[in-house]
């Protein structure tokens, strides 16, 4: 018999997006950006392809650090590189919450938090939204070891206000880590709260906004000694070089950036208003995607009807979601292609 510990055995793993292998999909199922990098990343990447591959990169991305807290104005020591956010997210549970020790979410929000907990043997609490989206049965102090607050929401794209988040970090006793992976499509952040509040840590992907899913970048800013943490958790080379320079060039094409999100923000504002017309009620999003429900209530119909028309969008079982969709913003044409599509299906 093979001794697995018991709780990867009756875990259920991360379900990700479908990803097809045809590339005549529009692709509106995983979030990413309809837009290629900038031109500048591309460059630095060829410009790393060769001989200095045979060798490891700087373990503790150095310029890619120093770039990010140069835009953020943070001091390097605050911020850490990882492999995606994923990584950042995992090794906080790892840093702060031991076996059996509590870590809480709201639901519905990033699924994945679940499965990050189940591996780590530490227990999970959910606190739903009302109509509204306030948070319901947050007692007055939290005591486990880690809050996480996806804002915007997703799938849902709501955000939460500022001033919330300020007094939620205050009831916490443990970390409330903001997880901003689609902050840059709204109109405000929580960085200034890790400045003000201790327990406060944001995290963000370079997945979305700067067009890098297939890079796996992210990072988090959190007090220098939260980010001596997690260094000694990550691991010791866990961005290439290729990666590196991608993060760094990126970062520094502000202006290439903020042309992508004007125009991902404005598809996302008239693509809403167009699915108001057909009957959708759409809540309203500071994401790179809306949340939509059909006039019937049935998503799945929906989805299946997109889903034979080669458009892919996100359909979730769980029956707190299974009456809409998330679509993701593509560009201007793929979505007045998307809402043919639903006009035909009705």
């Amino acid at each position: 018999m093979i001794p697995l510990r018991s709780n990867i055995v009756e875990m259920k793993g991360y379900l990700p997006g479908f990803q097809p292998k045809e590339t005549d999909y529009i692709k509106l199922n995983t979030n990413e950006n309809p837009y290629p990098p900038s031109p500048a990343v591309i460059s630095a990447i060829q410009a790393e392809v060769g001989d200095s591959l045979r060798r490891y990169p700087e373990p503790a991305s150095t310029l890619a650090r120093e770039e990010a807290g140069r835009l953020h104005g943070f001091d390097p020591s605050w911020i850490i590189m990882a492999n995606g956010s994923d990584e950042v997210l995992n090794n906080l549970i790892r840093a702060f919450a031991g076996e059996g020790e509590e870590i809480a979410y709201i639901h519905p929000s990033y699924s994945y938090y679940a499965t990050l907990a189940e591996i780590q043997g530490a227990r999970v609490r959910t606190f739903g939204l009302t109509p509204g989206f306030e948070i319901i049965g947050l007692p007055q102090r939290y005591n486990g070891k880690l809050f996480f607050l996806t804002n915007p929401n997703a799938p849902l794209g709501f955000t939460f206000p500022l001033p919330f988040i300020a007094e939620l970090a205050k009831r916490c006793d443990g970390m409330l880590v903001v997880d901003e992976a689609y902050a840059d499509f709204a109109g405000g952040n929580a960085l200034d709260l890790v400045r003000t509040h201790d327990n406060v840590v944001v995290t963000r992907t370079l997945s979305k906004s700067y067009s890098l899913a297939g890079m796996r970048l992210g990072l988090a800013i959190a007090r220098p000694e939260v980010v001596e943490a997690l260094d000694k958790i990550r691991d010791h080379y866990n961005l290439d070089r290729l990666a590196q320079v991608a993060a760094v060039a990126a970062l520094h094409d502000q202006e290439y950036f903020r042309e992508c999100v004007v125009k991902i923000r404005a598809t996302r504002e008239w693509f809403s208003s167009e699915l108001r017309i057909l009957g959708y009620q759409v809540i309203p999003s500071q994401a790179n995607f809306v949340f939509a429900s059909p006039p019937d209530g049935n998503g799945h119909r929906i989805y299946q009807g997109l889903f034979s028309r080669k458009i892919l969008v996100r359909h979730f079982t769980d029956p707190l979601l299974a009456h809409g969709l998330r679509i993701s913003m593509g560009t201007r044409e793929e979505m007045a292609a998307t809402l043919e599509a639903l006009r035909e299906i009705g």
